[in-house]
């Protein structure tokens, strides 16, 4: 050991010197032929996700973190940070090579003695040391490979120091004494998860930067470096280290540093006097890594994480995307926009509560710009948290599941749309060539067979589900109006159940629990769990012309050199020829006006909407849907789990049923007078034609077999009141309206009761009349 101790210090001093020891030539050789040049790495440093405020500025939601750390130049670095650490670590450093000889023979002799072989490195030697760590730590995928790498890193051997120090001269050939000592600054570790001044500075004094440490603050933080884990101050109840004793330990070492600023002449006497008799007195901001720090706006933070860990944009797996983000010092500019983001929570936590003790209240409300696709603002009723203990601790009015999403996007199932979902039968009756004015039987009746191409048809028991109240609406415009789920069986049974489906599919509508969409007849009515996400991009498809654009969430990604990173792109689709989205768009504005079931949620602003409300069976779950051309809202308000009735219950802001409509008008007032809206395009008159078909002549048919006629004509068949005619009785004697009546139209028939009875003859002339009673 004695020999190794003086070739190191040989070999640092002179290299290339010729000794005459063959074991010397030897050991110098193997010194020279290690390598001596350090690849210096990224550092691992946190990404930052922003949103934009209303008045255009950029406002940070989170940071996502592996270790915290801000590099900072290091003209902003206190001047006092930067004479601690050399006072205090390396005196020597602006004067050796990069290895220093006193100390390094001191840590020899004194593990050769199985002393405490600590200290000896200089400042270059530990930035060669924390850069090896650093660069195994960023080249591992698996938490087993980083702990390896950092060990072979860190192994505590004569082979490994020499190599550290052979590292530290070719070190010093290449870079700066200040550069040295800016890198060793910015990736020291003091503690936990902090790593660089910077975040040492804001984590350990409340904030402060760097650059406006005072003394005694700078020579704390110095000191922590020496053995971070015993001289940190975040824990206050340490025996040794902690509020109680002064953090003696960290104290002592400060002072220690103050001493050495002193000696050096780095500080004056009245400074070390003053920064000597201060106490430590940290104000621990502790760092939040994730989406704990964005507030309301915690379940959108949550989305664009799992948008980037289940897109390719930042790699092609789960886990270099997650890493990337975590270590590669991104800047993520989201589509959030704050201002109507603070309306959408006002409005949602104004009407609905968090917590309810008579059932799981849920509420949600996310916007989208149907041109693009981008997520403007996304609500709801909870507080967000993924901390196990902080959403036991808080109980259910906190929770980690997003209601807004899929269940691959925050964890949620989804929830039924009920009759926002007949927007898409509606869409194929006219993409299928129907007109909104077209007649058909809109009254209540039971179906027991329709037609579904997927699967070649459909039969069972008749399905006739009722309606909300008494109103029957015999063309699509009425029927979407008011909803009335008779009538949209009634046109469903005139479709194919598959092409509904298809349609719906391609405005983006998919179940969020990820199994396949499905299309039995009771799915018209909307009974299949789907995202309000999902919604609100499919109304936004049908305000843009029938374009549908997949919802995104970030704008860009720069990476921390500045270059642009190509973030995930919204997908648009046309979903329907556009003559089919202004006939879908038209009826569906009709559910503002007077009768329509959307009435309570106009905003009075003049602009432009097109809306359908959705409640399910029991009132489970309630909707409000609807959109301008610059932005798509959707609504629920339901039960999370469970099947309380909403039509039974109140709010503090009134019936729970009716929520929806006092939040919607809320959010959309502001999407209004913020965005304005544009009207929505007129339908051509294909929309509105009227078909006249020819009436079979069924007279004299059973009535059995004229009803078969009439509906194989596509009419509808009702029975009048029997009537007299020449046809025999029991057969139909005629029908109105006669020869022709638009498709689609109701027909009455009439069976005959047979010839009328022939009255008696007329009395002969003169034959006196038969007397009146008297009073």
């Amino acid at each position: 050991m004695s020999a190794v101790a003086g070739l190191l210090v040989t070999v640092a001093v002179t290299p290339t010197l010729t000794v005459s020891s063959i074991a010397a030539t030897k050991t110098i050789g193997l010194f020279e032929n290690l390598p001596n040049y350090l690849n210096i790495g990224e550092l691992a440093e946190g990404s930052n996700i922003y949103a934009t405020a209303a008045d255009g500025s950029l406002i940070k939601l989170a940071t996502f973190y592996e270790q915290n750390r801000e590099e900072v130049a290091l003209e902003n670095i206190s001047q006092f940070v930067k004479d601690a650490a050399v006072a205090g670590e390396d005196p020597r450093f602006f004067s050796h090579g990069g290895v220093d000889m006193q100390g390094t023979a001191r840590a020899t002799i004194k593990l050769m003695l199985k002393q405490n072989g600590g200290g000896g490195s200089s400042l270059t030697q530990q930035y060669v040391k924390n850069v090896l760590v650093q660069n195994a730590v960023m080249s591992a995928t698996t938490e087993e490979e980083r702990a390896a790498a950092i060990d072979s890193a860190t192994l505590e051997e004569p082979s490994r120091k020499l190599k550290e120090m052979r590292l530290a001269i070719g070190l010093e050939k290449k870079y700066s004494k200040n550069e040295i000592l800016a890198g060793y600054l910015n990736i020291a570790f003091f503690g936990g998860t902090v790593y660089g001044i910077e975040a040492a500075s804001k984590y350990y004094f409340g904030g402060v930067s760097a650059k406006d440490l005072t003394l005694e603050q700078a020579a704390s933080l110095i000191a922590i470096v020496n053995y971070p884990e015993d001289f940190r101050l975040d824990q206050p109840d340490s025996e040794t280290n902690g509020a109680a004793n002064g953090y003696a330990r960290n104290l002592d070492r400060r002072d220690y540093i103050l001493d050495q600023m002193l000696r050096y002449k780095k500080i004056t006497p009245e400074q070390h006097t003053a920064a000597v008799a201060a106490p430590v007195a940290p104000v621990i901001t502790p760092p939040t890594s994730g989406c704990k720090t964005a507030g309301g706006s915690g379940y959108f933070c949550d989305y664009v994480y799992w948008a980037i860990r289940n897109g390719d944009a930042l790699g092609a797996t789960v886990e270099e995307r997650v890493e990337r983000l975590r270590r590669g010092g991104l800047d993520i500019y989201t589509t959030l926009d704050l201002g109507l983001q603070v309306a959408s929570e006002a409005a949602v936590n104004e009407n609905v509560p968090s917590v309810d003790p008579r059932f799981d209240v849920g509420s949600t409300a996310v916007t989208v710009q149907p041109a693009t696709g981008r997520i403007l603002a996304m609500a709801q009723n909870k507080t967000f948290s993924n901390d196990p203990e902080v959403l036991e601790a808080n109980g259910p009015s906190w929770t980690s599941m997003n209601y807004n999403t899929d269940i691959d996007y925050g964890g949620s199932s989804g929830f039924q749309p009920g009759s926002t979902y007949k927007v898409f039968t509606l869409g194929e009756w006219v993409n299928a060539g129907h007109s909104l004015r077209e007649s058909f039987d809109g009254r209540r009746q039971g179906f027991s067979q329709f037609t579904d191409s997927c699967i070649g048809g459909w039969s069972g028991a008749p399905f006739n589900p009722r309606n909300d109240d008494g109103r029957i609406a015999n063309n699509a415009v009425d029927a979407t109006k008011w909803s009335v789920n008779s009538s949209f069986m009634a046109m469903a049974h005139q479709l194919d159940l598959c092409k509904i489906k298809q349609l719906a599919e391609r405005f983006g509508v998919h179940r969020a629990n990820g199994d396949p969409l499905e299309m039995n007849p009771s799915d018209v009515l909307g009974s299949q769990e789907v995202a309000p996400l999902t919604m609100a991009s499919a109304f936004g498809g049908i305000a843009n012309n029938g374009v549908t654009c997949s919802p995104i969430a970030i704008d860009r990604i720069v990476d921390r050199n500045g270059a642009e990173i190509a973030p995930p792109k919204s997908e648009c689709t046309q979903s329907v020829p556009a003559n089919v989205a202004a006939a879908m768009a038209y009826a569906m504005q009709q559910t503002f006006a007077g009768g329509g079931t959307a009435v309570a949620s106009n905003t009075g602003t003049g602009v432009p909407h097109i809306g359908k409300t959705g409640t399910t069976d029991g009132a489970k779950d309630t909707w409000m849907i609807g959109a301008s051309t610059k932005a798509a809202t959707a609504v629920w308000v339901g039960n999370v789990v469970g099947e309380t009735n909403l039509r039974n219950l109140d709010f503090e802001s009134g019936a729970a049923a009716t929520a929806r409509h006092r939040i919607w008008p809320r959010i959309m007032t502001v999407a209004d007078n913020t965005w304005g809206g544009d009207a929505f395009a007129e339908p051509d008159s294909s929309a509105f034609r009227v078909i006249e078909t020819d009436i079979p002549d069924v007279s004299g048919r059973s009535p059995a077999e004229a009803r078969s006629i009439l509906e194989r004509a596509s009419f509808t068949v009702v029975e009048g009141a029997p009537r007299n005619s020449d046809v025999a009785a029991g057969l139909v004697a005629g029908s109105n309206p006669s020869g022709s009546a638009p498709h689609g139209a109701t027909i009455e028939i009439f069976v005959s009761l047979g010839p009328a009875a022939v009255a008696p003859p007329a009395p002969p002339a003169g034959t006196p009349d038969k007397p009146s009673k008297s009073d």
